[in-house]
Order: structure tokens, then C-alpha cells, then sequence
């Protein structure tokens, strides 16, 4: 299911130090994702001159894709699945409450 975790998308952490958080995804790079709010360090910068003052930044680190899972707009797992529409376009869906929700659009077939 990871593949289907792109930027922009809303994630819930599934394992780790922020087990359960919801976030949205900032950038991907291969296998892993950073999320909004979710594995933040700090980090502390050095003065280069003196007109900058030192000071701490809150940044957000990269977690593994295999620790996330995408969620609905109530932040609860679901499964994603593909399906190709009757006019031509692959997409990706889950089921809730026994009706498909189309969570995206891949790309149109040609």
C-alpha cells in the first residue's frame, strides 16, 4: 500500500514514537516520507555573523513509508484498492460504510 502515498496526501503514523499521529505529506523521496507534525527534532544553528542571533529550529525528519498508512478526512486506516472506471481512468478507492469512496485519480488510459 505504500506505493499509493504520495504528497499531499493524509497519512496516520502506524508505528514508532508517534504511533496513532495524523499528518499530511510533505515530500517523498523514494522510500521515505516526511510528514507534517510527525518525528520532529530539534536542531540547534550556529550564529555565521553577529547581525544572526543562534537559535534552535523544530524540523521535521524522514520516516519510513513502511510506518505509514493512508487514512480518510477522520484520520482512520483504510485499504486502498485500483480499479480501472468504465471510461478509461485508474483509481484508487476504498470502501466505507459499505459505499466506494474514490480517494484519487491515477491517470488515464489510452
Amino acid at each position: 500500500m505504500s506505493k499509493w502515498i504520495k504528497k499531499g496526501d493524509n497519512v496516520v503514523v502506524i508505528a514508532g514514537n508517534d504511533k496513532g499521529k495524523v499528518g499530511t505529506v510533505i515530500s517523498r523521496d523514494g522510500d521515505r516520507v516526511v510528514v507534517k507534525g510527525i518525528n520532529v527534532r530539534k536542531k540547534h544553528a550556529k550564529s555565521r555573523d553577529r547581525s544572526v542571533q543562534s537559535r534552535v529550529l523544530e524540523i521535521e525528519l524522514p520516516i519510513h513509508i513502511s510506518n505509514t498508512s493512508l487514512c480518510d478526512e477522520k484520520g482512520s486506516k483504510v485499504k486502498v484498492k485500483s480499479r480501472t472506471s468504465a471510461s478509461g481512468v485508474k483509481e484508487l478507492y476504498y470502501v466505507q460504510e459499505n459505499r466506494e469512496v474514490v480517494h484519487r485519480q491515477l491517470r488515464k488510459q489510452s
